[in-house]
């Protein structure tokens, strides 16, 4: 679609009133406009486009799982408008060549900004600090920084990092997980893993991390994320921190929200994620941990995986599951439909308080006169079966494949220029 010019005829900002939203050469105007495109939305909840802080396009490397036009299409789709692509790709991307190879693919790929997350260390190998200045002022501008699948767990690596970082305001997304308390580990540890005989992953690994980071954080005076917190006694830390003002933020995945490791019992390797599903009572604390704002986010962790990574006996099986199509309505089941948030509640956490994080000026905006038009169209009364041979990733490996889901994105649009229009790419 071609059009600069866009009336949306009746949509309801965060699931309020209908008001018709006026969109002129990418930005969100007060007027009517002459010889505009009309688009019926009546009824139609309007939320600013969500922005993804935890995405693995798996490109350069792994093309066979994903790639950035395939990944950033599933996330059009899913109603997001910015994704962070994290650094654990082949060549991992640790200096300033690899994030700007990343966030060109993304420019020309046009369904979504890809802001590149980089390296704290060099290859992940958790020991020399990456090339963060470097990459911090390299075209793609990297303000997130992170090994993810790997703990940065030499403290004084970290330490060094936090105070590094400082000086271009980024951020460090930390994997919490202990790997001496994690080796070989398969599942949550506890009275599912016991009595199904595969080695148990405790909590304590991703707590011991965490509270050793808020205080690292605060010592230096650094920025600090938590990726995909699973566990009760994640979320008390991270409020125990923010309470005494540090500067700590912290996210949660959809999955983490519904899903528990009562699944695991059927060795399907679909289930198998890290860092893992945990119990019904972790999940129950993760769910009033971002009601009540202590956890600041949901992000994804989008994990695509190639059929034979995956379809595999449990143990040799990747980690991992896709979940940028299926986001939104699986915070909406967990969160919006038990009453623990409304629609403006689900923007802040899918959308502003994320593009805050990942300090990007143009998303997470309010959707008034003089806002760039980034933003999502859902309709809050479909309903609709998840079949994975119809998403737009290259990976299969979702665990809602067969769910009913709640929710369902109609349209995105991205600077005023429509990505998905009825549910289909344009």
């Amino acid at each position: 679609m071609s059009a600069t010019s866009w009336v949306l005829r009746g949509v309801r900002p965060l699931g309020a009133d209908p008001v018709d939203l006026y969109v002129e050469d990418g930005v969100i105007v007060d007027a009517p406009l002459s010889g505009a495109e009309t688009y019926d939305a009546g009824g139609l909840i309007a939320l600013p486009g969500l922005v993804d802080l935890h995405t693995h396009l798996r490109e350069p490397g792994r093309e066979d799982a994903e790639t950035v036009e395939t990944g950033t299409l599933a996330a059009a789709l899913g109603g997001f408008t910015a994704v962070h692509a994290m650094a654990n790709t082949e060549p991992v991307a640790d200096v300033a060549g690899v994030v700007e190879q990343v966030w060109r693919l993304g420019q020309d790929a046009g369904h979504c900004d890809v802001h590149p997350v980089g390296a704290v260390t060099l290859g992940l190998r958790g020991e020399q600090i990456a090339e963060l200045g470097a990459m911090a002022e390299s075209a793609a501008r990297v303000r997130v920084f992170s090994d993810d699948g790997h703990c940065v767990h030499d403290p004084m690596v970290m330490r060094r990092a936090l105070e590094y970082l400082r000086a271009f305001d980024g951020v460090i997304a930390q994997h919490a997980q202990d790997p001496r308390l994690t080796d070989a580990a398969q599942m949550n540890e506890g009275v599912q893993s016991a009595r199904l005989g595969l080695a148990g992953w405790p909590a304590v690994a991703e707590e011991a991390v965490i509270a050793r980071d808020c205080l690292l954080a605060a010592h230096v005076g650094g920025r600090v994320h938590f990726c995909h917190v699973s566990t009760a006694g994640s979320v008390e830390l991270v409020r125990w921190a923010k309470g005494k003002g540090w500067n700590v933020t912290a996210e949660v995945t959809p999955h983490h929200l519904l899903l528990t490791d009562d699944l695991v019992s059927t060795y399907d390797p679909v289930f198998k994620v890290n860092p893992p599903l945990r119990t019904a009572e972790d999940v129950a604390a993760l769910r009033a941990g971002l009601a009540d704002g202590t956890i600041d986010a949901v992000a994804t962790d989008h994990a695509p995986h190639a059929l034979e990574d995956k379809e595999t006996e449990w143990a040799a099986a990747a980690f991992g599951m896709t979940g940028l199509e299926t986001a939104l309505s699986v915070v909406v089941a967990a969160m919006v439909e038990t009453g623990q948030l409304d629609w403006a509640g689900l923007a802040d956490r899918m959308s502003v308080r994320p593009a805050r994080i990942g300090r990007l000026s143009g998303q997470g905006q309010p959707l008034v006169p003089g806002a760039p038009a980034n933003l999502v169209l859902v309709d809050s009364e479909a309903r609709w079966t998840v079949d994975p041979r119809q998403s737009a990733s290259r990976g299969r490996n979702t665990p809602f494949a067969g769910r009913e889901l709640p929710a369902r994105v109609v349209a995105t649009f991205l600077r005023g220029r429509p990505t998905v229009l009825d549910g289909k790419p344009t």
